[in-house]
């Protein structure tokens, strides 16, 4: 798919729910008791992969003609193994979360996933699980793994890596444990929607200093959530709103949970103009209209201790770091390597191909910015929707349009992040535009 170069980006949008929350609310749906109902659920193939597992595993789910998701829980402890194995795909957070709640459940579960997510690291979560008295078994370290369920005892476990993924995996086996609490010891914050719905339910939850304790349940009650749009799917339109001349881009009910918006900061440390009104809450979770409008923008440095509230956000950083004044750094973000691709080769392969000046290094790029726009030319996605998402953005901003190898990428999150794309943009541009 081609994206061709467009003069500004000018309209309003809404994008679909949060993706963390949506796989979040099905899982805990399913040990629910009772028919609980989930408005707003983010559509994509990560997200509906949810509903496909635990479907299989027993739990009764249907969708309303409204798009009102509802499941008929199993219990806490009601889901039973399938007949084959349970097929994650690409949804890093559904197999890791899924092991979690798996390790308090009787009976033995394998847990599979595509190419990508079978290549990645599954000891970060089985290794608490084992420590609180779960069989787990992984391959080679990655996928399949299996679990026998069983009786599980509290732990506290201090996360060698920040991890929202691990951090909510160990809370979800807590509730299931004998006694209490569990607790997670994080090196840095990170996405506290777990830790929110659970509250929500009634859940004993507490977080103080980086500790985040959970105590075991006897029963949880259904659920009744709405939620808000995907912050990381707002952030594309944000960034070809900065950047592209006379831009003016609102993106409406969004979720701005503090753990998801560190982008924000960023964008104002650089120079964007940006605007957050409109503010609420909807299911725990605060909401609000986010606003950009075009400005020059100025080269900043991303430092290891802010890369957790930010890592679905970093290859737009680089595009920006890449139109800006000055030199950026990215640095402790060797987590990138283990993507759905190495995001840090692919973000600075994709882009250097367009004409910008970055580099590589262990754990992060170098760019040296320049305020026009880029030549244009190819990326290869390579089978992940971020770069795809990237590779499209870029487009918009080139001189002469770019080639995105994998578009199709972009369904595991966004299916219609093109349609939104192509209504916002406004086409005709002069090819020797600059923001110099």
């Amino acid at each position: 798919m081609k994206i061709e170069p467009a003069a500004s980006l000018r309209g309003d949008v809404a994008v679909p729910g949060v993706k963390g929350i949506s796989q979040r609310a099905v899982l805990l749906a399913a040990i629910a008791d009772g028919e609980s109902e989930i408005r707003g659920f983010g559509h994509a193939e990560d997200t509906d992969v949810a509903m496909t597992a635990v479907r299989a595993l027993g739990a009764g789910v249907d969708e309303t003609p409204e798009g009102t998701i509802v499941v008929k829980g199993c219990g806490l402890r009601g889901l039973r193994p399938s007949d084959g194995s349970i097929d994650c795909q690409n949804a890093g957070t559904v197999l890791r979360l899924l092991s979690g709640i798996l390790a308090g459940q009787p009976g033995r579960f394998v847990l599979t996933g595509d190419e990508s997510l079978s290549s990645r690291d599954h000891e970060r979560v089985a290794i608490p699980l084992r420590a609180m008295g779960a069989h787990v078994e992984t391959t080679n370290g990655s996928a399949p793994v299996t679990i026998a369920g069983g009786r599980l005892r509290p732990i506290t476990y201090s996360l060698p890596m920040a991890s929202a993924q691990v951090k909510s995996a160990v809370l979800l086996a807590g509730l299931l444990a004998e006694a209490g609490p569990t607790t997670v010891v994080e090196p840095a914050s990170t996405r506290d929607h777990t830790e929110r719905l659970l509250s929500s339910l009634g859940v004993r939850v507490e977080s103080r200093g980086g500790r985040i304790s959970v105590w075991p349940v006897e029963r949880l009650p259904p659920l009744t959530v709405e939620i808000a749009g995907d912050f990381s799917s707002a952030a594309p339109f944000l960034v070809a709103g900065a950047l592209l001349a006379d831009s003016e881009v609102r993106v409406h009910h969004v979720n701005v949970n503090p753990t998801r918006t560190a982008f924000l900061g960023v964008l104002e440390r650089m120079g964007a103009r940006v605007a957050v009104f409109g503010r609420g809450s909807i299911g725990g979770e605060p909401v609000a209209t986010v606003a950009v409008n075009a400005a020059p923008l100025v080269a900043t440095d991303i430092r290891p201790g802010e890369v957790s509230n930010l890592i679905d956000e970093l290859p737009l950083f680089a595009l920006l770091a890449a139109n800006a004044h000055g030199d950026s750094v990215l640095s402790g973000a060797a987590e990138l390597r283990a993507k759905e691709t190495d995001r840090i080769e692919a973000v600075v392969d994709g882009l250097r191909n367009l004409g910008a000046h970055i580099r590589a290094t262990e754990d992060g790029f170098v760019v040296r910015g320049v305020p026009a726009r880029l030549r244009g030319g190819t990326i290869d996605a390579r089978g992940d929707h971020r770069i795809a998402i990237l590779g499209a953005v870029a487009g918009l901003l080139s001189r002469e349009g770019v080639e995105v190898e994998g578009a199709e990428s972009v369904a595991v999150s966004f299916p219609g992040f093109y349609d939104l794309l192509e209504l916002l943009a406004v086409r005709g541009i002069p090819p020797e535009d600059t923001r110099e």
